[in-house]
């Protein structure tokens, strides 16, 4: 599903700080993967999952999706790609405040010109999958941590994407709401057959997932 092929990621690239963050990559992720990039802080976890999710460029190398080459796509093409293909979760849960949930859950969908009805059923499926079905007329500063965290999930997965990309998604969450999201997650991997990447240093991930995949400094290491 996923292949980087000799991937590089520099930062301040022909300065004297310069930071070689991504050495050499080759790594190939199949469909329906639940698999963990882990290692220490600044091992290039967040950096390999923000290129191959397109949010950001690397220096050399390719990376497939679907045997589809997406690091020589412009940025509109990479917009496009990251609103129909994949989904994102993230530390911060990056809800918008004055949405409700089922608008911040359905707000990927509206972007793809789904229309209302399908929407409606679609968050109303996903929000009883993560147990948020009673919260969906609230807004997000009315819900606890792991709360808001299960909307981000729910945005993430509702729209269908091949992938999830989730960058340390139990850092704000105590060991009970992080077990219970973790469980959830693999539910959803399970029923809805996305493939799910977390980037994290977290015990919990690390014993849940099929894979782990480690970095040391830039490198892939086992």
């Amino acid at each position: 599903m996923i292949q980087l092929n000799n991937v590089n990621k520099y930062f301040y690239k022909d300065e004297p700080r310069e930071l070689h963050a991504l050495k050499d990559i080759n790594l190939t992720i199949e469909d329906g993967e639940f698999s963990l990039f882990s290692g220490p802080s600044g091992c290039g976890k967040t950096t390999l999952l923000n290129a191959i999710g397109a949010l950001d460029s690397i220096d050399s190398g390719e990376i497939y999706l679907d045997n589809k080459e997406i690091t020589g796509l412009s940025e509109n093409e990479r917009t496009q790609l990251r609103l129909h293909e994949m989904g994102f979760v993230f530390q911060a849960y990056n809800l918008v405040p004055v949405l409700s949930v089922e608008e911040n859950i359905g707000f990927i969908m509206k972007l793809q010109g789904l229309s209302d009805s399908e929407i409606k059923k679609r968050v109303l499926e996903v929000a009883t999958l993560l147990e948020i079905d009673d919260k969906l007329k609230s807004l997000p500063n009315t819900l606890s941590g792991g709360q808001q965290q299960r909307v981000a999930v729910a945005r993430a997965v509702a729209s269908k994407p091949k992938i999830i990309l989730a960058d340390e998604p139990t850092a704000n969450l105590d060991s009970k709401n992080s077990k219970k999201l973790m469980d959830m997650m693999r539910e959803l991997n399970k029923k809805e057959g996305v493939s799910i990447l977390f980037a994290s240093h977290d015990e919990l991930i690390m014993n849940s997932v099929d894979r782990i995949i480690k970095l040391k400094d830039g490198a892939l290491v086992k």
